[in-house]
């Protein structure tokens, strides 16, 4: 196996690594795809909590890059080429429905993570790629002075190819073999590699009360960040507590701001469990059913003031309020507390959690250093580089995954 030159050798089997062999294949070429775990697309299987966001369906190209933020005029071309549009058409061709769902988050009709990459494996199959999994690369060589990529060193022997792509993924669940590996090597290679960190990832808070209820989600709600007290951001949505703090897509949409806060000062925010009403608004809902609800005890009626599921927080919260008294017995003092309070939650930002938790870290070459047209790189004639190994900050909703089938697949179709 070793004396053959393939046509193309793809190191990483994961979302983009596998689009780019099966297109490759497909395309009549002669495709290795090394992976050094035993299987291939281990993180793709777990993705979407294994529901599998496969793509996001907003129509218009033009918003639909917009989400990337500062990397949006280097990804008009790709997507272009090869955008959700593609993706549709691509999974569905291949005898995979998808749905939409909410924010135009698109899913296999099944559900099942494990059904899309089934997919890409038998796509990869039909192009008759050849895989070598279990082979962990040691090396990936290199002449300067032909700028070209002349071979992967692995413990079983070099391989060669006319054409290389990297598609190792980046730091995100290690567990599931991203560790940066291709970070190193293309820092090696003399390309700018952006040093990688957390970007899409649950929030650590410091208040007990959102601990104990872990597993509830707040819906509807409002959360206000602060920097030594001063309002910075809000966003409106569902927030999901956690036995560490927050997540939820809303949080982790929001953990990139909250990180740069947080080297600035102490970062703080209010969760507004009722922000379509003012204050006065709320206060006079609370005493209506207060009103409806003399001789009941308050925490048998909570749920009609205060988010369902957020009692046991809510005795943290209000440690001087008895829930077990009669709503009668409650004073206008404690009225007030309640009201004011579930207008304005507390949150204390400890920090942010890590790698093991990301959805996405960023990190990676620099995308000046990349033809995005072709996914080519501008110092190595021969090598292409895709996904999570470009420096490409993007929000959940089904962003990541089509980025890593948009450059799989022009990767594949340029090398």
């Amino acid at each position: 196996m070793k004396d053959i030159v393939y046509d193309a050798i793809v190191v990483g089997g994961g979302a983009s690594g596998m689009m780019a062999a099966g297109v490759a294949g497909g395309n009549g070429k002669k495709v290795l795809l090394i992976e050094k775990n035993k299987n291939l697309g281990e993180k793709l299987k777990i993705s979407g909590g294994g529901r599998c966001n496969v793509t996001n369906a907003e129509e218009n190209i033009r918003t639909f890059v917009k989400f990337y933020g500062e990397s949006e005029d280097f990804l008009r071309s790709p997507f272009s080429q090869y955008g959700n549009k593609e993706t549709f058409e691509f999974f569905e061709g291949q005898g995979l429905p998808l749905v939409v769902q909410d924010r135009k988050r698109a899913f296999p009709e099944t559900e099942r993570a494990l059904d899309v990459f089934n997919t890409l494996k038998k796509y990869m199959d039909k192009g008759n790629v050849v895989i070598k999994s279990s082979t962990p690369v040691l090396k990936v060589l290199s002449d300067a002075k032909t700028k070209s990529i002349t071979g992967i060193e692995t413990k079983d022997g070099i391989y060669k190819a006319k054409s290389y792509i990297l598609a190792t993924g980046g730091v995100s669940h290690p567990e599931t073999g991203s560790t940066g590996d291709g970070f190193k090597w293309l820092k090696d290679l003399g390309h700018t590699v952006k040093d990688p960190s957390p970007n899409i990832v649950p929030i650590r808070v410091k208040e007990r009360w959102v601990h104990v209820v872990k597993g509830v989600s707040i819906k509807n709600m409002k959360i206000t960040f602060y920097l030594d007290g001063k309002k910075k951001f809000n966003a409106k949505g569902d927030v999901l507590c956690t036995h560490f703090g927050l997540s939820g897509p809303l949080i982790l949409n929001s953990s990139k701001k909250v990180a740069d806060l947080l080297h600035e000062g102490l970062v703080t925010a209010t969760i507004d469990a009722y922000p379509d009403m003012d204050i006065g608004e709320y206060e006079k809902k609370i005493i209506k059913v207060f009103d409806e609800n003399k001789n009941k005890i308050l925490k048998n009626i909570i749920n009609e003031i205060a988010p369902i599921g957020t009692l046991n927080g809510l005795e943290v919260l209000f440690g001087d309020i008895d829930f077990s008294k009669k709503v009668h017995s409650i004073t206008k003092e404690e009225r007030k507390l309640l009201c004011h309070t579930l207008k304005a939650m507390p949150v204390t930002i400890e920090g942010l959690m890590g790698y093991d938790r990301a959805v996405v870290a960023d990190g990676g070459v620099v995308l000046t250093e990349i033809n995005t047209k072709t996914m080519q790189s501008k110092l190595y004639d021969n090598l292409f580089i895709t996904g999570d190994l470009l420096h490409i900050t993007r929000p959940t909703g089904g962003f990541s995954l089509q980025l890593c089938w948009t450059t799989g697949y022009i990767a594949g179709i340029n090398a």
